[in-house]
């Protein structure tokens, strides 16, 4: 293992790629035990030092404030004691998880003696973009290092002061067990800049992955020149199939929706099979309204319950980040997956039925990275998963699709061994 690299605080956004880029070596040939030792310290020191990472929070929930951040953003950015805690619970359950690297995939010997394997390897440095999601900075980094990645983390103004304090604890723990500090790199103080030539540092950074609204994650995919991996924007759909059970549809549904609205998970979309709306849809809106929740429902919603927002076509495609639902009734199964393919963001989608055929159809043609039969959208998470956090929930098809753990943070490479063989 290579000496802790002597400077943190490089002067410009390049030089901290170039010092990730550095750490990344030493990382790649980091042993298991070496990496769980630096998570280990990692989650002692967040304990450790929780006050420090509570009152550089506390800077930023006011700013969030005075500046009229929503309630939804403001419940993200927040950190506590116990959320606190819950990060440094994390980190240890990726330290338990099964190392990638190294893993073969798959190989094979040819006919002229070639032994060829297949193998994990890092990417090298890893890039994000966030929003107001301090818990991101624990779990991508965490992340990052058991796979033998190096991290550049852009976490945005909103969470400057919390971040700051995050990555000086991971930093020095790093360095208390004698990884490179520098493999864990912040550059929010570069802002808008910053963010910029991380989307262009090609060659530097080799994998980017952004977490945020659609219009932040349409933005990095459109700008950077670094690969990225699509994730996080979530219109999420939970349909009421006509065989649904009232019960269960009532708690799958309020689950999704109101277990914890500022999430990528949360439902958005509720559509309801005809054929059973007058059963379905009183007893489930009137659970929804008593949580606290605004509908915006279609003609046909509304006749059934009335004094609902009308819907606009906005709704549909909204990913409100609040207590707020959009319903609509749709004629079967068919016209439920039709709207799901017009509007959904591809994240997730779950369908209550009773109807084993109905149930196999959906899974089977609605495209999505994550799609479900009578249970709440909710579960789309590493953690429930059982890949300890994760960097994101992955809605596109290349290379990684649904939440994003160890593997997805790999490349491969090829290992060919010879006895002297050349190509005639």
């Amino acid at each position: 293992m290579t000496d802790v690299l002597e400077s943190r605080t490089q002067g410009t956004a390049e030089a901290r790629f170039r010092a990730a880029k550095a750490a990344s070596g030493a990382l790649a040939t980091a042993t298991t035990a070496q990496k769980n030792r630096g998570l280990e310290a990692i989650a002692d020191a967040l304990l450790a030092r929780s006050a420090e990472v509570i009152a550089a929070n506390a800077d930023d929930l006011a700013a969030a404030e005075q500046n009229g951040l929503s309630a939804g953003l403001i419940d993200r950015l927040t950190l506590d004691e116990r959320r606190v805690a819950a990060l440094a619970d994390a980190v240890l359950a990726i330290a338990r998880l099964a190392d990638p690297i190294g893993d073969v995939v798959r190989g094979s010997t040819l006919q002229n003696g070639l032994q060829l394997t297949q193998v994990r390897v890092p990417f090298g440095v890893v890039g994000a973009i966030y929003e107001a999601r301090p818990n991101v900075t624990v779990d991508i980094t965490a992340i990052a290092l058991k796979s033998g990645n190096a991290v550049v983390l852009r976490g945005g103004t909103a969470a400057q002061h919390s971040n700051a304090a995050l990555v000086a604890v991971i930093q020095d723990a790093l360095a208390s067990v004698g990884l490179p500090a520098d493999a864990v790199q912040t550059i929010d103080e570069f802002g808008r800049e910053g963010a910029a030539a991380l989307m262009r540092a090609r060659g530097l950074v080799d994998l980017l992955v952004p977490r945020g609204s659609a219009g932040l994650i349409t933005s990095v995919v459109e700008e950077s020149t670094v690969p990225v991996i699509e994730t996080g924007a979530g219109v999420v759909h939970v349909f009421l199939d006509e065989s649904a059970d009232v019960e269960m549809a009532t708690s799958i549904v309020l689950n999704a929706k109101t277990q914890r609205v500022a999430v990528c998970n949360a439902a958005e979309t509720l559509l309801v099979h005809a054929s059973a709306a007058e059963r379905l849809l009183p007893p489930v809106l009137e659970a929804l309204r008593a949580a606290g929740v605004t509908l915006h429902a279609d003609d046909a919603t509304r006749a059934l319950v009335p004094d609902l927002v009308p819907a606009t076509e906005d709704d549909w495609a909204a990913e409100y980040y609040s207590m707020d639902l959009a319903v609509a009734v749709v004629d079967d199964l068919d016209a439920a997956m039709a709207h799901i393919a017009t509007w959904s963001t591809h994240h997730t989608e779950s369908i209550v039925t009773e109807s084993l055929r109905n149930a196999e159809r959906f899974l089977a043609e609605v495209d999505s990275a994550v799609v479900m039969v009578n249970a709440s959208t909710r579960f789309t998470d590493g953690g429930e998963f059982g890949f300890g956090a994760e960097v994101g929930i992955s809605t596109q098809k290349l290379h990684a699709r649904g939440p994003m753990g160890l593997a997805e943070l790999t490349s491969t490479k090829w290992l060919v061994r010879g006895t002297g063989q050349v190509r005639g």
